[in-house]
């Protein structure tokens, strides 16, 4: 893949939430600095992020002195589980970040939740718009605390399927490629940017039709799907204007120097020399090149 360095932008909606290789990357961050860490101290500055619990106090008191034991996502949600039976569900929604920092370090504005390891400095929550939670719940009563877990379709990094059972699963929907890429109950984790990207790759139009596709198009886009995935998690992730993403120390991904569709109207294809093209689809700008997307 050639780097770029130029981008233009954008939307003005909302940032999206963060997309699969944002959330991977965060995932096995978390897993290197937080698991196998005990809690000392928990300090929640609002109930901001806290709403299933009735007061900060509560929360405070099913964390401190417990040991975070393993980590699994489950889509857009973190889920600790911890030594006392219960779970940790961390969900940054579409505005929110976790931070691993020292303890003597300054809060940033917008810190709602801060636990403190007794070894390892602190997570921190951070998020100015307040769309981030936590909450401490039961193991065995995850799914019940949390039903949106069902509702998850296929996640193409956390458990991954052969090409023949991807093909299975789109030839029973009848819908546009752009909105089946992007349905959470389908496929877990594509947003504006990979889902973009995952298309363009492809050689597929945005608005062709699932049903539409030959063998040859579907193994084409399953593995566009793998790869694209693949390589936004190698490069941890994108961050743009639209797209606000640091990881777990603050830093930015680089993924978006590789981007070939996404936030690069009127400029050059660069398979065919065509001229990207930009779009509206499901109210966001949608990146394409009409001349080799087909």
């Amino acid at each position: 893949m050639t780097p770029r360095r130029h981008l233009t932008h954008l939307s003005n909606k909302e940032p999206p939430v963060p997309e699969l290789p944002e959330l991977e990357t965060i995932r096995k961050q978390l897993d290197k600095e937080v698991v196998g860490r005990r809690v000392k101290s928990v300090e929640a500055t609002s109930m901001a992020a806290l709403e299933r619990h009735s007061n900060k106090k509560q929360f405070a008191e099913l964390l401190e002195g417990v040991k975070f034991k393993s980590l699994n996502r489950k889509g857009p949600y973190y889920v600790f589980n911890l030594d006392s039976s219960n779970v940790l569900v961390v969900s940054v929604g579409s505005t929110g970040m976790l931070r691993k920092v020292a303890t003597k370090e300054e809060k940033e504005k917008h810190t709602h939740i801060t636990i403190t390891f007794t070894q390892g400095g602190d997570l921190r929550l951070i998020d100015p718009k307040k769309k981030a939670q936590m909450f401490v719940t039961a193991s065995d009563e995850l799914a019940d605390a949390l039903p949106a877990l069902a509702e998850l379709g296929l996640d193409a990094v956390d458990a991954p399927v052969s090409w023949t059972d991807f093909a299975r699963m789109i030839v029973n929907q009848k819908m546009k490629l752009k909105a089946f890429l992007t349905d959470d109950s389908l496929i877990v984790g594509l947003g504006p940017v990979y889902s973009d990207e995952v298309l363009y790759q492809a050689g597929l139009r945005y608005d062709r039709s699932t049903d539409s596709l030959s063998t040859q198009e579907i193994r084409r886009l399953y593995r566009s799907l793998v790869e694209t995935l693949h390589d936004g998690i190698k490069y941890q992730g994108t961050t743009l204007p639209e797209v606000p993403y640091e990881d777990l120390h603050g830093k930015p991904g680089g993924f978006q120097e590789y981007l070939e569709a996404f936030g690069r109207d009127g400029e050059a294809c660069h398979r065919c020399r065509g001229v990207i093209a930009k779009t509206k689809f499901a109210g966001r700008n949608l990146y394409f090149c009409p001349d080799c997307q087909v």
